[in-house]
Parts: structure tokens; sequence; C-alpha cells
């Protein structure tokens, strides 16, 4: 969503690049930028402007004409007040003390309320909560229909004693807050410790939806009111949110649609303009689309510097630990990597979620953002279509697939023969990488980093003062005298065990906790 804003301040920071003092003039323009750049992205107006003078103080400021390097220290400005806008900090959830804990979701018809509620509950249960959804919107045709399909595809019950309308042609006759306030009851009684309550939305803001959203709050007493707001709506968002403040007093916002194509202003706005945190956020369709809100990790992605921490949350929740600990067990006994390896891991990275949204949380994403657009994520796919095609013997031993294996895999996995060698190939060199790596040498086409044990290290000083090795005489029988003496010293100090501090007499390896292949440094064998 962000893609725009983050170009356009990506381009405005190049300018300052290699630049050892900012005048005036540098600063004016880079703000005039960044006022351009907010402006173009839908931010409120009031909020660019604040913005833009907070940053043009600070820039004109003792931080930046002291600081070493006058662009970064421009850009940290920008981080800061970015996350400033975007609330400051990360506000969780504020859990009742006693009894449930209620949440109220509220905002316009088309929101994303009802898929929001689902997500939401899906995510506290994977918290270790026990969530209830209660349906209270019995105007929307089918709403009630909707949040029981949500809340079972989540594997969350739904409290729903009213079907509520079905066409547009029905008149509504349920009482939604008797609903939720018995919605509340149920709770309490099968002792569920959060209730999540999906009240009715309108095209736009009416005095009849605020007076039902304003008694249903007084009659449950939520814990939290979120409001859930369209990330694409544009300036609007600023009045909407205004208009749901006064009417009942939210205390956070979710932000829904995040991974839509609009320009993001609404997100950049709601939390200054009403001062109520962002506290969560859908980026997809999926259930499994939702996260806690980080304003500082979204400033950083906003400035192209990436979400790191977020990318390695998401690994830690989805990557399978035991096979992890397998893979590192077979490459410390410098085992092949088989293709059952390679897939298994290609299905560890499908699990963590869309290859595209993990690329693009890595720092410097946008300059590639173009070659992303154009993955296809049904790559993965297709590879795992060709390695499923192949008999276990051809995934243990890949050398023995020959042209006439290949047009089988080919045929079998419905892809061309090409796709199946393209495989193998950029299979074997992984196969290589790895055996290297196990063996304690560098990535192929990696320069060594000194100090760096198994990545080719070693320092040029180490290496210079190495000792060389002594000339052989040029005398046949010298020659062969030295070579005897040199077996004969060599076979003592393997006998004394002086390298180990062994007692002298036979030498078994075996009895020692050494790695694999370790035994051929001790005596020769």
């Amino acid at each position: 969503m962000f893609n725009s804003l983050s170009d356009r301040l990506t381009a405005t920071f190049k300018n300052l690049r290699g630049k050892g003092r900012l005048t005036a003039a540098d600063v004016d323009a880079t703000v005039r930028e960044i006022r351009r750049a907010l402006l173009d992205a839908d931010v409120a107006v009031p909020v660019v402007r604040e913005f833009a003078g907070r940053i043009r103080e600070r820039a004109l400021g003792a931080e930046v004409s002291a600081a070493l390097n006058p662009s970064q220290q421009i850009v940290k400005i920008v981080n800061e007040e970015l996350q400033e806008i975007l609330g400051g900090e990360t506000r969780r959830i504020r859990l009742a003390k006693t009894g449930p804990t209620i949440i109220m979701l509220a905002g316009l018809q088309g929101a994303g309320k009802t898929t929001l509620a689902g997500k939401l509950a899906k995510w506290l249960k994977a918290q270790g909560h026990s969530p209830v959804l209660v349906a209270a919107d019995l105007q929307r045709p089918n709403a009630v229909t909707q949040l029981q399909i949500v809340g079972e595809r989540a594997g969350v019950p739904v409290f729903a004693p009213h079907p509520g309308t079905t066409s547009d042609l029905d008149v509504p006759t349920g009482d939604p807050v008797a609903v939720a306030r018995a919605g509340v009851d149920e709770a309490r009684q099968k002792l569920h410790d959060i209730v999540i309550v999906d009240t009715a939305g309108r095209l736009g803001v009416d005095a009849e939806m605020m007076d039902q959203a304003r008694r249903i709050r007084q009659a449950i007493i939520p814990n939290e009111v979120l409001f859930v707001i369209d990330s694409m709506i544009g300036q609007d968002a600023v009045n909407t949110a205004v208009a749901f403040d006064e009417g009942v007093n939210f205390t956070g916002v979710v932000l829904s649609k995040l991974d839509g194509d609009a320009r993001g202003g609404a997100a950049l706005s709601v939390a200054s303009v009403t001062g109520k945190p962002v506290m969560f956020a859908s980026t997809g369709e999926g259930l499994d689309d939702f996260e806690l809100f980080h304003p500082d990790r979204m400033a950083s992605r906003i400035l192209d510097m990436g979400d790191v921490l977020t990318l390695i949350e998401q690994a830690e929740k989805n990557w399978d630990k035991e096979e992890a600990a397998r893979m590192a067990k077979k490459f410390a006994d410098q085992e092949d990597f088989t293709l059952d390896d390679f897939l298994a891991q290609m299905q560890q990275i499908r699990n963590m979620g869309s290859m595209k949204k993990m690329l693009m949380m890595m720092p410097g994403a946008q300059n590639i953002r173009q070659q992303l657009e154009q993955f296809d994520e049904r790559e993965i796919d297709r590879v795992e279509a060709i390695v499923r095609s192949m008999t276990p013997h051809e995934r243990l031993a890949p050398k023995i697939i020959n042209g006439s294996r290949r047009a089988r895999i080919a045929r079998g996995s419905g892809v061309h023969v090409s796709e199946v060698n393209g495989l193998l190939e950029r299979f074997a060199q992984a196969q290589k990488m790895m055996k290297k790596l196990a063996q304690g040498g560098g990535m192929p086409g990696m320069p060594g980093i000194p100090g760096m044990p198994g990545l080719g290290g070693g320092s040029r000083k180490a290496k210079k003062s190495a000792p060389k090795k002594k000339a052989r005489s040029g005398n046949p029988a010298k020659a062969a005298q030295e070579l005897r003496d040199a077996e004969s010293k060599r076979a003592n100090s393997v006998r004394t065990g002086a390298a180990f501090g062994q007692p002298s007499g036979d030498f078994d390896p075996s009895q020692l906790n050494l790695p694999k292949g370790f035994d051929k440094f001790l005596g020769g064998k």
C-alpha cells in the first residue's frame, strides 16, 4: 500500500547522500518533497502541515548540524516522526482483571468487520485464549451466516440466537442490543475469557447507526472498542474516524485491506487526528493475514528499511523445530543434501506465507519491487510437483536421472523437460554449497571473511607467518634419510599422544566423541 510513498521518500533521501553539510536550502527542498509525497499519499492536510513543521525544526537544529552524516540523521528524524504519527508505540489489548474481556467492533459497512472478527478470534486463540464471537449485526443481509462460516474456519464458536436478515427486502426484527448482552452472559456461563461482538455498519455515518452502537456499548461495557477502517477510502477516513470517536469513543483502530494498492494516507492520518492508536492490521484475505501493528516497524517499511523483526517472528511461529533440528544434525554429520530435504525446506518456506510479502520485508526491497511483483507464487507448486514425480531413489541420487527419466518426470508433473533440467541444475549448485559449508569451506563465489571459520576465513598475517615447509635435499640418499626421519618422528608422536595428551599405548579414536571424519587426522587412519 505504501509503495508510492516509499518510492518518493527514498528518492528524496538519495539527493542528500554525499553531502557533508546541509544548508537551509537543502532542508527546505527536502521538507518540500516530503510534504508533496504525503499529500499525494492522501494524508490529511493538518497532519502533513504538522509533520513537515516538526521535521524542518529538527533538521535545522543542532542534532543535524553536529552529525557526522547529516543525510542519515534526516532519515532518522523522519523515521521517528513517522512512528509518532502512527501511534508512537505498540498498543496491545487491555485484558479484564475479572470475567471475560469484551471487545466491540465498530465501523462502516464494507470495512471488513465480520472477516476481521474471525481473524482476531483466531489470533487470540493462538495466544492461548478462548474467544467466542457474537453476531449482533442483524441488519446486513446474511451477516450472521457469514460470521458463522468465518467462525467455523477459525475454529471459534459463534453465538447467534437470531438469524438476522437474508435480503434487502427483509425488515430487521431482532434487537442487537439484547443479542450482545446475551452473548456476554453466554461467555460467562461457558467460561470464555474473550467476547468479540460484531456490530452493524452502514454505507455512511448516520444518527440511527451511531445510536445503536452507543446503546450496545452502554449495555455490554466493553474493555476495548475497535474502530475498523478501510485503508483504501482516502481522505474521508479522517471524517469517518472523528464521527465514530465522538459517537462511541473507540479505544483503538484496526486497519483493514492494508494489502491493497491505494495510497494509504488513511493509515497515517487516523491515529494522529483522533489520538487513538492503531492496534491491528489486516494484510490479506486469509484468516492468518492479520498482525499486531508496530508503528516502528511500519515506519521502517515505508522508508524501505525493512521489517526483519516481523520476518523473524513469522519464521519462529511457522517453522517446524523438529525439521530444523533434523537438518542441523544432518548438516553437522556432513550427510548429503537430498531432494527430499530440498522439498522439506520449500514446504517450510511456504508455511510462512506469501513469498512476495516476506521478501518485501527485507531492507532495500523497493529496489527490486518490479521483479518481486513479477514473481509467480505458483513456482513453488511446480517445484513440488517435479520433486514428487520422482521415485524415492531418484530423490536420493539425482545423478541417475537420465534423459528418459527426465521426460517421465516432466510428464508426471505437467511441465516441460527444460524446467526439470533447470531444477536439477539449481539443486546441484545448492548441494555443492551445502557440502562445502559442512566441510568448513566458504560459499562458492564468495570471498573469505577474515576470522570467520567455515567461511574461507583466516587472517592474512596468520597465513604469511605460517612456517614454510623445509625444502627436501637434492641428494637422493640424504632425501630418503630425511623422509625416514620425518616418518619416524610422526609415528612416535602419535604413539605418545603428544598432540592430545594421550598416554602411550594403543589409541582408539572411536572412544572419543568426535565429529564424523575427524579420525583421519589421528594417526592417518
